[in-house]
């Protein structure tokens, strides 16, 4: 996209999603939208005294033919109050697809174009309303499934981490002048800061949050993409119950025949907030056939990419070479060993598991009545999230973007720091404190490329 052309563009676009419902939004941006919305809506009163911001009841229209397309609500908004900052209309009809696109062809028939998916976004950051973490929250924001990350989009919508990333650049900003200013008035007697003293300030007000911002990457990335859990185990533990339960449907298929489940089943749920994408597999066991083999391929892929592991046992029966085996296979990952099938005559008392898997987080359950589930997902918050997600905080890395940047911004700090314990030249301190600065500058658009730009918006929908 030509981004000075763009600009000039009048663009159009369904903002609502597609399907049946009660309301549709097209959504017009540009010089052009109050022209071609007046073109197109016919007011039930006055149509003279149109003010902005108010929303007005009409018909749309069809030029030549004056037949009606539909009866609308419809605002008209100046810029630069409007999400774009430019001129706005939104057209409010009813929801159908046969009645938004017949309104968004006229509207392109009237001098619009077909916007590009996030462009209105896109031009919102390019007219200076938002900045690029906001952005790209504003996508995070539609696609955030639990409330925690819906917090964290909504943080960040509001600036958070933009004012983060503001502060440190204010530090290395700081940090620059005093630099540049030895270089440029050596003999002057200013009071510049000791290379000592400049140092520290850097460490305590720019190494130290970049360093808590990369700490906290991880606790983003689970927020917004979610863990994924599987459960494993030999066959006909009851992993498949134990889904079931999770879901409180019955989503897998459950019998007393070891080895029902052939393939791989996935679905998603929240737990304490938290989005988890959980994993039935197919037991793990020396296969009877070919499908059975594919199956427990399947499984072990997945293994090793699992987030946590829920290593199902029978409590009822004693422990298996099987068992044993597949316990081998899975230390390498966090994990919660699931002692299942409590409701049946316990074969071994709790004190052998316990002996056995002595530094494991053992639970208790029943898969099919529901005993202790509340306490497997305590173990399951606690095992890999309680102990260092911070599921308040509003200020986190959210995505792999911003970690690059963090991570490259900090080189170039520490590069500036070793620069300033050797007392090298200020010339070299200026360069790495630049460095540090274009980094920092491109997580908020500050420094960016159109190719960069061209790759966070294309993953929006056409209606943002």
């Amino acid at each position: 996209m030509k981004v000075s052309e763009s600009l000039e563009d009048t663009v159009a676009a369904i903002a609502t999603p597609v399907g049946t419902g009660g309301i549709g939004i097209i959504k017009i941006s540009g010089p052009e939208a109050w022209p071609i919305g007046r073109q197109l809506f016919h007011s039930s009163g006055s149509s003279k005294a149109i003010q902005s911001h108010h929303l007005y009841h009409g018909h749309i229209i069809e030029p030549g033919t004056h037949r009606t397309v539909d009866e609308v609500l419809t605002c008209f908004m100046r810029g630069p109050a409007t999400y774009t900052r430019e001129d706005v209309v939104e057209i409010n009809c009813h929801s159908g697809l046969a009645v938004l696109d017949r309104i968004l062809e006229l509207v392109i028939r009237a001098g619009a174009r077909l916007a590009e998916p996030g462009e209105f976004t896109r031009r919102a950051f390019l007219n200076g309303r938002i900045d690029l973490t906001q952005a790209e929250a504003v996508l995070d924001l539609v696609s955030s499934k639990t409330r925690r990350s819906l917090h964290l989009a909504s943080e960040h919508l509001k600036g958070s981490l933009q004012a983060r990333i503001n502060e440190l650049r204010n530090h290395l900003l700081d940090t620059l002048a005093m630099v540049e200013a030895s270089i440029d008035f050596p003999e002057e007697d200013l009071e510049i800061l000791s290379e000592a003293d400049l140092a520290a300030r850097v460490r305590q007000h720019v190494e130290q949050p970049i360093n808590k911002l990369l700490e906290n990457y991880e606790d983003g990335r689970i927020l917004r993409e979610g863990l994924s859990v599987i459960i494993a185990g030999k066959p006909n533990v009851g992993k498949s119950s134990l889904l079931n339960n999770l879901l409180r449907s019955n989503r897998a298929l459950v019998t007393p025949v070891p080895g029902t489940t052939r393939d791989v089943i996935e679905e998603s749920l929240s737990l304490r907030g938290i989005p988890l994408r959980l994993v039935d597999t197919a037991g793990l066991r020396q296969p009877d056939d070919l499908v059975e083999k594919l199956g427990m391929e399947f499984t072990r892929e997945r293994l090793s990419q699992a987030d946590l592991v829920l290593f199902v046992l029978d409590r009822s029966s004693s422990l298996t070479s099987e068992d044993v085996q597949i316990y081998e296979d899975i230390t390498s990952k966090p994990r919660v060993v699931v002692l299942n099938k409590i409701d049946l005559d316990p074969h071994q008392d709790f004190a052998t598991f316990s002996e056995r898997f002595p530094a494991e987080t053992l639970v208790e359950i029943s898969a099919l009545y529901g005993n202790g589930m509340e306490q497997l997902k305590d173990a399951v918050f606690h095992t890999i999230l309680g102990r260092r997600l911070d599921t308040e905080t509003s200020v986190v890395a959210p995505n792999l973007r911003h970690k690059l940047c963090l991570e490259r911004a900090l080189d170039a700090v520490n590069r500036a720091l070793q620069l300033l314990d050797r007392r090298s030249s200020a010339e070299l301190i200026a360069l790495e404190v630049q460095e540090a600065l274009a980094h920092l500058g491109e997580i908020i658009g500050v420094t960016t490329t159109e190719d960069l730009l061209d790759q966070i918006f294309s993953q929006f929908c056409l209606g943002k």
